[in-house]
């Protein structure tokens, strides 16, 4: 059973950088095998699939809200998926989510993946 340790969240000013980590374990494929997905919650709206990049060759997508500040990467050696975000604004402050499956491709819908990290929180605020 996949599971996904989620780790890099906390409390950020305006206009700063933030680098959340997604852990996998317990698979039998190792984390580039996967399409990962990022989704944040924010107080009172519903969950939004933010970015996601596919298994194999790593292809990456980006909301277009998020596009040249948020960037997915991966690190095979550590079985690890990161999102790094940049000039951090109040309006990012979320829960932020990552999800895993095995499918080709990767999407912004939250059902189409299989196995999700806790949550990290990411609050913006001065």
């Amino acid at each position: 059973q996949l599971q996904l340790v989620q780790s890099g969240g906390g409390l950020v000013q305006p206009g700063g950088t933030l680098r959340l980590s997604c852990a996998a374990s317990g698979g039998t494929k190792a984390v580039d095998y996967y399409a990962v997905g990022w989704f944040r919650e924010a107080p009172g709206k519903e969950r939004e699939g933010i970015a996601c990049i596919t298994g194999g060759e790593g292809v990456t997508e980006y909301k277009d809200s998020v596009k040249g500040r948020f960037t997915v990467s991966r690190d095979n050696a550590k079985n690890t998926v990161y999102l790094q975000i940049v000039s951090l604004e109040p309006e990012d402050t979320a829960i932020y989510y990552c999800a895993a499956d095995a499918a080709v491709g990767c999407t912004f819908e939250a059902s189409w993946y299989a196995s999700w990290g806790r949550g990290t929180q990411v609050t913006v605020s001065s």
